[in-house]
């Protein structure tokens, strides 16, 4: 019986698992076939390949072939306007793959964003991709709490500071932008707030859709105050 039971829970969570990378497994995979990609929403259905229309099944194919080469997260929303999401999936991959910005120092921008949206999904898949390229659990358990992280190296420092100040006060103090300028320069600050405002327009998708988390996982993310 309990043989049974383990190897029933290990084909659940393999099945669980393959869903999951299925959805954005990145780069290194091959595109799926359209066919086979389940898609996820709430308030908004989830599309087949076979119910979009032309303009969606292109912008659908696009993000297959692309660098994601997957359709998780705000995608099923933004083909209600494709035009408009094929535009953001591009800009998106070129914020997510292609900014100037470390991958460690562009996902802490990502976390700040989800957390200010509290943004269950957004915050559910990129504190581990923060976690995967080298940014301090402390640092990630902080911004879940709403507290400002202790210990942060300069850089992570400087991120830290922009991305608040631009989120809370929608301004940046001169101090702070020119930290900002000395260690990424003028790039790297047009970087940092293209990644900020556009996981600004995903966590306001996945809100309003009311983006489900995977089975079994609980939101990490508790109100701020």
């Amino acid at each position: 019986m309990r043989r049974t039971l383990f190897c029933c829970t290990l084909v659940g969570l393999i099945g669980t698992m393959g869903l999951v990378m299925a959805q954005n497994p990145g780069p290194g995979a091959p595109p799926p076939d359209p066919n086979t990609v389940r898609l996820v929403g709430d308030r908004f259905k989830p599309l087949t390949y076979k119910e979009m229309n032309p303009e969606q099944k292109k912008m659908f194919e696009n993000l297959l072939s692309g660098e994601r080469r997957g359709a998780g997260g705000p995608f099923n929303v933004l083909l209600r306007s494709p035009e408009m999401g094929d535009l953001a999936q591009k800009f998106g991959a070129s914020m997510r793959f292609h900014s100037s910005i470390p991958p460690r120092l562009n996902e802490l921008a990502i976390i700040i964003t989800a957390r200010h949206w509290t943004s269950h999904y957004e915050w559910y898949a990129h504190r581990r991709a923060a976690a995967q390229n080298g940014l301090k659990e402390e640092i990630i358990q902080a911004i879940a709490a709403g507290r400002r992280p202790t210990g942060m190296q300069a850089d992570e420092e400087a991120v830290y500071n922009f991305c608040t100040e631009l989120l809370t006060n929608k301004q940046v103090s001169d101090q702070t932008f020119q930290a900002a300028k000395d260690k990424f320069g003028e790039r790297g600050i047009v970087d940092l707030i293209g990644v900020t405002g556009y996981y600004n327009l995903v966590s306001m998708l996945l809100n309003v859709d009311r983006y489900p988390l995977p089975a079994g996982v609980q939101p990490e993310l508790k109100p701020l105050r």
